[in-house]
């Protein structure tokens, strides 16, 4: 009897088969005794029936508890009423460990216990399914590049210089050259990287020392960040818009079993489609403004502003063209109003916020250096930044996508921890 996963237990109608997994729960209803068994592909319902089976395997029912491990061999059979449209029959169980007073029991629990017990809260339902629409995401995401010609390229976590500016850098010393920081983006590695291979992404963890209390914000957290030569504004928008429009749908068509186990309602998520409405930073202001928030031109938009702008829209909403003086030194100033600069955000609806954050970036170099000397950056470590403006410079735009926000988003999470395995924030350093 071979050993079957239960998520292909379908396809072994019929069969004997032995599943290995662990206790998901259990009950007894008169002479029949039925046993919930997980083992990370899906539950199966496993039946013990009075006179079918011998009294050994029914007072080792009795002796199971919450998550001990086991090896259930027995014949499948459909039913659609059961989890997953079969049970299991059993005609034997080995037990492979007791579990004793497991700490997470079929009740309510704190938050901050489940995060202390993060490495067990894992193993409930939905958190499952959390994990699974990530990766859903994950696989959506490399589809997307792939399918359209871009190459893989793996920036380095340890970096000499800022990225996002100097204030939410995690520092260390780096043998004898000094000091390193954690990467707070792979961009500038990508954009040297599009000088090369023309069209490339970079895909991996980032960090922020922002000390951010919010329920969108991580220390560490992963971001994509495509990056193309030749490209403007106008065409970073329109690759962010197609490559959010495909994340939504391979999770709407692939885990629509794991959106359910979450109780999310999909009709927002079944409106991502291209077009998204486009609107300038400008036009945001005067949507705060018709809100009654107090808002001030010239002010990056905060968690508050950005809710109220996505609620006007049915979709996800790109703001372009916000004030230079707000964004990073890398980012090309509008021709037609070089107050702005040529940057977009894309906001999802719902109140999640900012997901992407793009531009189109500088190419002079001139310009780069005197952006990088009014931003009190020193200019050595950019020597290599400053080639790519030296030899060949061509228009170019990028963005980065934060994994953790887009899966919160689709997931309707009320908070991002629970997007990542193993979250780090200002206050968790553990599991």
């Amino acid at each position: 009897m071979d050993r079957v996963y239960i998520g292909e237990l379908r396809a072994h109608i019929g069969d004997r088969v032995t599943i290995r997994g662990w206790v998901h729960n259990k009950r007894s209803s008169g002479k029949i005794r039925f046993l919930l068994v997980r083992d990370g592909t899906g539950v199966v319902q496993s039946v013990l029936s009075k006179g079918n089976a011998p009294d050994e395997l029914f007072q080792l029912f009795d002796e199971l508890t919450q998550e001990s491990s086991l090896a259930v061999r027995g014949t499948v059979r459909a039913d659609e009423r059961a989890p997953g449209g079969v049970e299991l029959t059993i005609e034997e169980i080995q037990l492979l460990q007791l579990a004793q007073d497991y700490p997470i029991t079929p009740k309510e629990h704190g938050i901050e216990f489940l995060m202390d017990l993060r490495h067990l809260w894992l193993r409930s339902s939905k958190q499952h399914a959390i994990l699974r629409i990530r990766h859903e995401v994950i696989r959506a995401i490399r589809e997307f590049f792939d399918g359209r010609g871009f190459t893989l390229v793996d920036a380095p976590i340890f970096t000499p210089a800022a990225c996002e500016g100097t204030t939410t850098l995690f520092e260390t010393e780096y043998f004898d050259l000094g000091k390193a920081y954690l990467t707070q983006s792979g961009q500038l590695y990508a954009e040297a990287a599009a000088m090369a291979l023309g069209k490339v992404y970079c895909f991996g963890p980032t960090f922020r020392a922002e000390k951010s209390k919010t329920r969108r914000h991580l220390t560490e957290f992963w971001m994509v960040e495509p990056e193309v030569a030749f490209n403007d504004l106008n065409d970073d928008m329109d690759l962010a818009e197609a490559f959010v429009e495909h994340i939504v749908g391979s999770v709407l068509g692939n885990r629509a079993a794991e959106l359910k186990a979450l109780e999310r309602d999909t009709r927002l998520l079944e409106n991502v489609k291209r077009p998204f409405p486009r609107i300038s930073y400008g036009e945001a202001v005067e949507i705060l403004h018709k809100n009654a928030l107090p808002f001030e031109w010239g002010n990056d938009l905060g968690g508050t502003d950005e809710t109220v702008v996505s609620q006007q829209f049915d979709r996800p909403v790109m703001v372009h063209r916000y004030p230079a003086k707000m964004k990073a030194f890398y980012m090309k100033r509008d021709p037609a109003n070089p107050d702005l600069a040529l940057a977009v955000d894309v906001l999802a609806p719902e109140g999640y916020g900012e997901i992407i954050g793009g531009s189109q970036r500088e190419d002079d170099y001139e310009t780069l250096l005197r952006r990088l000397e009014e931003n009190g950056l020193p200019r050595e470590p950019f020597e290599w930044y400053l080639d790519l403006r030296r030899y060949g410079s061509v228009p170019h735009a990028g963005f980065g996508l934060g994994l953790e926000r887009t899966v919160a988003w689709i997931c309707g999470l009320d908070h991002i921890r629970q997007t990542i395995p193993f979250p780090r924030t200002i206050y968790r350093l553990r599991p």
